[in-house]
């Protein structure tokens, strides 16, 4: 069980990213802790009070040298580098045992702190995480999953989520690949962190679009096991790395679906890195297509300037807007019937993004391995930047995701 008493995130400054507090004096409690800490890739600070100033390595070997083999290695000299620990203003992540609540009451208030107890049936522990100033309440082992993935985003340095944008076609060959390879090619020739991700296992691959079908790296079928929490950092390194950006596709074989719960997590994953994820979407929902809707920030529907084209558009919108909440329209000429972009809109009922421009040279470019969005100052990498600059305006000024 856990409970939420403030939303405010932990600090993420001063100290040393990744190394959560321990304060605790039940030796069973810290076992469990140091247990749940290693399986979230980190090594915390254990102490039995709250820790005024850095601690020296032979104070923090001594403070628990009997609880446990693995509360001997988390207090060693190896673990505890003096004078680089942080303490209890500065911590990410303090995690403070029921047995010593009363005594770290005038300790200085601060974000991220996690009450942590046994007892189901203890009303009173409500009263003492508020007398802490605590955010959270956990009893374990309940709690311990949730646990862990806090643990883990202070160990990978979690700040804000990536700005995740998914782009889907109103009708087969309307362009949505092309236009989501571009849209990350230009995050990343902007300076942000940005990843690729073809969701769609029939549309022949996004790394050959992009000129790197024979990159090393990890493909969606590698990832198909994935349960629970996917290292953020680690997918990022495994991933070919093409045109300054990482791209997640399909390699040649027969997988061609990925359970929901790999998808979620793989997804969770690149978001916790922040930056920009975009994401080729297939025009039929499915469990794994639904988990990505369902992180999604933005959604565009590239549609043609056709009445064919927006009949079949509406058929996609209304079954997208059934998990995604941000769904816009961006509109591709020629135009036929009287259609303009601004009319599609209309039709469909969707916020414009605007006319998705024509690149002249494009196919050619894509022989020679050069990805859509450019040049940089071509008019699709224009489109691209400035729905960026827009996005990421939107994004911040609401408190959402962001750079």
């Amino acid at each position: 069980m856990t409970g939420t008493i403030t939303h405010d995130p932990p600090p993420t400054a001063g100290g040393r990213q990744g190394a959560p507090l321990i304060v605790t004096e039940d030796t069973e409690l810290l076992d469990d802790l140091l247990r749940l800490c290693a399986a979230a890739g980190a090594t915390p600070e254990v102490h039995h009070s709250v820790p005024l100033t850095s601690p020296s390595a032979s104070s923090a070997s001594s403070a628990f040298s009997a609880s446990s083999a693995l509360a001997e290695t988390a207090a060693s000299p190896a673990a505890t580098a003096s004078g680089r620990r942080t303490g209890w203003e500065t911590a990410p992540l303090v995690l403070v045992g029921d047995d010593v609540a009363r005594r770290v009451r005038g300790a200085v208030r601060r974000r991220g702190v996690v009450l942590v107890g046994r007892d189901q049936d203890d009303s009173g522990i409500w009263q003492r995480a508020v007398e802490i100033g605590a955010d959270h309440v956990l009893m374990l082992p309940d709690g311990e999953q949730w646990l862990v993935d806090r643990i883990a985003d202070v160990a990978e340095g979690v700040g804000r989520p990536a700005l995740t944008v998914g782009v889907i076609g109103g009708r087969g060959g309307a362009g949505a690949s092309t236009l989501a390879c571009a849209l990350a090619v230009t995050s990343a020739r902007e300076g942000l962190r940005s990843l690729l991700v073809d969701a769609d296992p029939m549309g022949g691959g996004l790394d050959v679009l992009l000129g790197g079908e024979t990159a090393d790296g990890l493909r969606w079928p590698a990832f198909a096991a994935s349960r629970g929490r996917v290292g953020g950092g680690a997918l990022e390194e495994s991933l070919p790395e093409l045109h300054s950006l990482r791209v997640l596709s399909w390699d040649r074989g027969d997988c061609v679906a990925v359970p929901a719960q790999a998808v979620r997590a793989v997804l969770a994953a690149a978001r916790r890195r922040g930056g920009t994820v975009v994401v080729d979407l297939p025009r039929r929902i499915d469990d794994g297509v639904a988990e990505v809707l369902a992180q999604l920030d933005i959604g565009i529907l590239v549609v043609p300037a056709e009445l064919r084209a927006v009949a079949a558009a509406g058929r996609v919108a209304a079954a997208v807007g059934m998990v995604l909440r941000d769904l816009r329209v961006a509109v591709r000429g020629p135009y036929a019937g009287g259609l303009d972009d601004r009319e599609v809109a209309r039709l469909l009922d969707l916020p414009l993004v605007g006319e998705v421009p024509v690149e002249s040279g494009l196919l050619r470019a894509t022989e020679s391995k050069r990805p859509p969005g450019t040049p940089s100052r071509g008019p699709l990498a224009r489109f691209c930047r400035e729905f960026w600059e827009r996005a990421l305006v939107e994004t911040d000024g609401r408190g959402g995701s962001g750079s």
